[in-house]
């Protein structure tokens, strides 16, 4: 059975930094497509980070880019968002997702591509 767990959410002021983590169990995320998700009260489920763990290949949402990093540890089975100078629009519950695309149809991957799902973390920044 697939878990993914994720950790390290939490509140910080605007232009602060932190380090989501995503644990999986019953899959091996090398060689995989993973992908990080943050969905804000009334608002739809959006990408934000999406990486085929085979060849390290990455794709970020421009709102992003430059400020979050999607890394892996294929040691640990545990994929990573480091996120700097953090925003209160980045406030949302971010999600890790693992599915099952190969290469560049990893990173073209949209939501529903993705079948396994965290339960997500909290991330809250102030103003």
């Amino acid at each position: 059975q697939v878990h993914l767990v994720e950790s390290g959410g939490g509140s910080v002021q605007a232009g602060g930094s932190l380090r989501l983590s995503c644990a999986a169990s019953g899959y091996t995320l090398s060689r995989s497509c993973m992908g990080w998700f943050r969905q804000a009260p009334g608002k739809e489920r959006e990408a934000v980070a999406t990486m085929y763990t085979g060849d390290g290949g990455t794709v970020y949402a421009g709102s992003v880019k430059g400020r979050f990093t999607i890394s892996q540890d294929n040691a640990k089975n545990t994929v990573y968002l480091q996120m700097n100078s953090l925003k209160p629009e980045d406030t949302a519950m971010y999600y890790c997702a693992a599915g099952p695309r190969l290469g560049w149809l990893c990173l073209s991957s949209i939501t529903r591509d993705f079948n396994y799902w965290g339960q997500g973390t909290q991330v809250t920044v102030s103003s």
